[in-house]
């Protein structure tokens, strides 16, 4: 016989779910316009908000805004916030020493090679890792059983399992029965997810080299493949985040130069299970979820079902993204 309190439950969550679809459903029905990059100050009495883009929807005017000291994200409307334009070094001076700041000059501080250019550590000292699953252009569904074994895995209170998912375009035009998949997912809080901007098309072509392949082909237009899938994100009612991951973990200096006038934050990884690389205390750990790389899934199964009575002694665990970076810079304050 189901409780009362079981009923409540399940009817608070049927309503919830009833109307997060409903305003998806209007989100993506309403065109976004005039997409584009503003760098500013929103003005209200709760939070500091830093401006990172500016668009138009439904007539009304929006910002995507970041609060600098926890890297959270979230879309405001111009009639709720003083909104004044100050350009991206203003924003530096006046916020030298937040959490954001710190977090892009640590990944510019990385950008020494063609490889993995960005964050790629974080938390050493704790037990457990940062995941993040990157949805590269395939034409495999998404590989629902990372999700389902996260989700076994770890305590119902331990939920939310925090991960962060990099997410192209190109995957998103292809995949939408995944995608809200993924968001019922998200609505039960099972999960939650960090939306990581991976490109709008992140092209690939097999046969030529690193040096001219992903976004160093010289035919890479950079302010489609980031405001591109941004507005796509939007689209799809997903909240970019205001990190980056380069296609292929490929790039230059120039590149993350690039990425970074943007005001994204680039991530890497060290431990990309594919290609065997450890899994350390603090690892920002990569696999694929979009059905091309089953080795790295299986190796990731493989360890949180190794870790999972640690899990249940919070003794090992998974990290949220955003709150490791608060958390390493909190500890090591300048």
């Amino acid at each position: 016989m189901v409780q009362l309190k079981d009923f409540t439950r399940l009817s608070f969550l049927f309503v919830y779910i009833f109307f997060a679809f409903v305003l998806e459903a209007h989100s993506q029905s309403s065109k976004i316009s005039n997409y584009q990059l503003y760098f500013g100050i929103a003005k209200n009495d709760k939070e500091n908000l830093i401006l990172l883009r500016r668009f138009i929807q439904d007539r009304k005017v929006y910002f995507l805004a970041l609060n600098p000291a926890d890297l959270k994200t979230k879309l405001v409307s111009l009639k709720d916030c003083e909104a004044i334009e100050t350009g991206f070094s203003a924003l530096e001076i006046k916020f030298p020493e937040s959490v954001y700041f710190r977090s892009i000059k640590d990944a510019k501080e990385n950008a020494k090679k063609m490889s993995d250019a960005g964050i790629t550590h974080s938390l050493p000292s704790e037990a457990g890792i940062i995941l993040t699953i990157d949805l590269c252009p395939s034409e495999h569904p998404l590989d629902r059983k990372i999700f389902t074994a996260l989700i076994s895995a770890i305590p119902t209170n331990e939920q939310p399992v925090p991960l962060a998912i990099s997410v192209s375009g190109t995957w998103l035009n292809k995949h939408s029965k995944d995608l809200r998949w993924l968001k019922e997912l998200q609505l039960k809080k099972e999960i939650d997810i960090t939306w990581i901007n991976h490109t709008l098309s992140h092209y690939y072509n097999k046969k030529l080299p690193l040096r001219n392949n992903f976004m160093l082909d010289k035919s890479t237009d950079i302010k489609s493949e980031i405001l591109g899938n941004e507005q796509l994100m939007l689209k799809n009612g997903l909240i970019p985040s205001v990190f980056f991951r380069f296609p292929g973990l490929t790039s230059t200096n120039e590149l993350l130069d690039s990425i970074c006038s943007y005001g994204l934050i680039t991530i890497g990884s060290d431990a990309w299970l594919a290609k065997g690389q450890a899994v350390h205390n603090g690892s920002i750990v990569l696999i694929h979820g979009n059905g091309n790389e089953p080795l790295g899934v299986s190796k990731f199964i493989q360890l949180i079902i190794s870790k999972k009575q640690e899990e249940i002694n919070k003794s090992w665990l998974l990290f949220d993204l955003r709150k490791s970076l608060e958390t390493e810079f909190m500890q090591h304050e300048p």
